[in-house]
């Protein structure tokens, strides 16, 4: 953690030199249009943008902002604070440490888009521009300028592309102590809360907000990233890994108590769900490199048979299991299903081993689907699944039940929100310590080279059957709790694609659109995979070509996911940055090499 580069100890670029793609401005006078543009954005917010409340969130009052509105204050404030930290205003310093002109152009930018398409989005919904009422036109014009200030400002590179980077020389930070680093995180984990239930609070038919959520959001983590600010705060997360992740835990607990609706709770829930499969998926496919397509059959299974022992009338076997029995036994199923799957394929490799986990997925869809007595024996109820899973009971707490908790309404969903929140913790905890372990070693050893790692004694079969079956076990679990959350269990989830996530297709890409072989990656890649259509309804029908074209975008300028491994990300990067330091290399290195490394 202090060791340090060459080119950590590399001077700030000069402030007062404009880089080619610079525009001809003085520098003071690039710096108060991005002050004013920021200003502007701010005092918008609390004008009328429009006459009518038929747009979505009431943009018609003023002094009282609301929607899209309070989207573009924060933008303006964040664009307003970068701007005074690169002069290093007291206190606003450890904004821009490097003095650079990215991280400001990149939250001028973020106003500038928010603003805009407010007003397009305005203009379109209500037909035409005569509808914008003063206080969008102000918000468009100082998006404008903002942008326009940031891109007279100094910088280093040779065109405009260049602003859209890290900064080259991000010196280290003196940090704090220790009590104060615990302080930071806190905040974070604090603003993250805030951050995550308002934007999974906006009402499901108002995509305008959620849209401009979602670009407010891109665009200040593209800022922070490029001040360097990402790589501090997860040096301060290696120092205090422990209390970080307590942090992080209190924080998804609060969750609940910040809803109104226990409807966002139940998205809470799903994404849980959604997440601990994609966990689960990681060790198969980021730890190991088995490429797995019909992985959420293993989910199926969980859920199947948690439901045929939950006490539904539906339920061929007419019994029913205390819940710690239900959930060994889903976990059990899984587990069976993965060995019995897993003992004469995974001796094949690539392509091969993709087509057969495919076919598995499928034959598990289509047999559970005919166990309905007619074409087959009478298991599974065939399409219509098995129905009316009772709640669980457990120690005389009916989670079917609303409980008053200081003062807060605890319903269904944040009932079961927590049981999965205890089961995710749960397996991030089977994921750490199995990824750091020796068998966790010879997984990665496999994944790089299994030819190599053979030659070096680990036992490939082996090792990686431990893997399939281990993550066979974690998606049964999750799969005993979704059976309750539904009420019921039917085939038609549980296929490549097609039907809304989780399946297969959408599992996959929340592993490689969040980051394999780390933790964080896969639950970020739930969130974005399952909110995101739930907030925008308009997509149901494309959803395959937007995720389509979001995977092929981030294939080709982040390859190794939002939040990335270190060994992956140095894979991809011959003399790229380290965004986020893990295990090795120093927090805060700049200018690493693949060979140095």
């Amino acid at each position: 953690m202090t060791t340090t580069t060459a080119a950590q100890h590399t001077p700030a670029p000069e402030t007062g030199s404009q880089g080619p793609g610079a525009l001809p401005l003085p520098e003071r006078a690039a710096e108060a249009l991005v002050l004013a543009g920021g200003l502007g954005t701010i005092v918008s917010a609390f004008m009328s943008w429009t006459w009518t409340s038929d747009f979505p969130g009431d943009l018609t009052v003023y002094g009282y902002p609301a929607g899209l509105q309070i989207i573009a204050l924060v933008a303006g404030a964040l664009t307003l604070l970068f701007g005074l930290g690169r002069r290093h205003i007291r206190g606003l310093g450890w904004l821009n440490p490097a003095r650079s002109a990215n991280p400001v152009f990149l939250a001028a930018l973020a106003a500038f888009v928010v603003t805009w398409f407010s007003a397009l989005a305005i203009a379109i919904d209500l037909g035409g521009l005569v509808n914008l009422d003063p206080g969008a036109y102000v918000a468009a014009a100082a998006g404008l300028i903002a942008v326009l200030g940031a891109l007279g400002l100094p910088h280093e590179g040779t065109n405009v592309k260049a602003y859209f980077t890290k900064a080259d020389h991000i010196p280290r930070a003196a940090l704090p102590a220790p009590w104060a680093q615990r302080v930071i995180i806190t905040l974070c984990a604090a603003l993250a809360l805030v951050a995550f239930s308002y934007g999974i609070g906006i009402d499901d038919d108002d995509s305008e907000t959620f849209i401009g959520f979602a670009l407010l959001v891109i665009f200040a983590a593209w800022a922070l990233n490029a001040a360097g600010l990402f790589e501090r705060f997860s040096e301060l997360n290696g120092r205090h890994k422990g209390f970080a992740t307590g942090m992080a835990f209190l924080a998804a607990v609060a969750f609940p108590f910040t809803q109104s609706d226990d409807h966002n709770a139940n998205l809470g829930v799903n994404i849980l769900i959604f997440g601990t499969v994609a966990l689960g998926l990681n060790i198969v496919v980021g730890l190991t490199g088995l490429l797995d397509l019909g992985y959420v059959a293993f989910l199926g299974v969980g859920a199947y048979a948690a439901a045929l022992v939950s006490g539904s009338q539906y339920s061929s076997i007419h019994i029913q299991f205390p819940f710690w029995a239900a959930v060994l036994t889903g976990m059990a199923a899984s587990l069976v299903f993965g060995v019995l799957i897993g003992a004469p394929t995974l001796r094949l490799r690539g392509d091969y081993l993709a087509i057969v986990t495919l076919g598995f997925g499928e034959i598990f869809r289509i047999a559970v689907n005919n166990l309905d007595g007619s074409s087959g024996p009478d298991v599974t109820n065939g399409p219509n699944g098995i129905s009316n899973i009772p709640d669980l009971n457990l120690f005389g707490f009916n989670f079917g039940n609303a409980h008053d908790l200081g003062g807060f309404t605890i319903g269904r969903f944040a009932n079961y929100f927590f049981l999965m929140l205890l089961f995710t913790a749960i397996v991030v905890f089977v994921f750490k310590r199995a990824a750091d372990s020796r068998i966790g070693r010879s997984w990665v050893a496999i994944r790089e080279d299994e030819t190599a790692a053979t030659a070096m004694g680990i036992n490939g079969f082996r090792v990686k059957l431990i893997a399939f079956a281990l993550g066979a076990t974690l998606a049964g679990l999750a799969g005993t709790v979704s059976a309750h959350v539904t009420y019921s269990v039917v085939p038609t989830p549980y296929q490549f694609a097609g039907a809304a996530p989780p399946n297969s297709a959408f599992l996959l890409a929340a592993v490689v659109l969040g980051g394999m072989g780390t933790v964080g990656g896969p639950i970020l890649g739930a969130v974005l995979l399952y909110l995101i259509p739930e907030k925008l309804g308009f997509l149901q029908n494309y959803e395959l070509l937007a995720f389509g074209i979001a995977l092929i975008l981030l294939m080709r300028f982040r390859p190794e996911g939002i939040i990335p491994n270190r060994r992956r990300q140095l894979e991809f990067h011959e003399t790229g940055q380290l965004d986020v330091p893990e295990d090795g290399l120093p927090a805060g290195t700049v200018g690493v090499t693949k060979a140095e490394a």
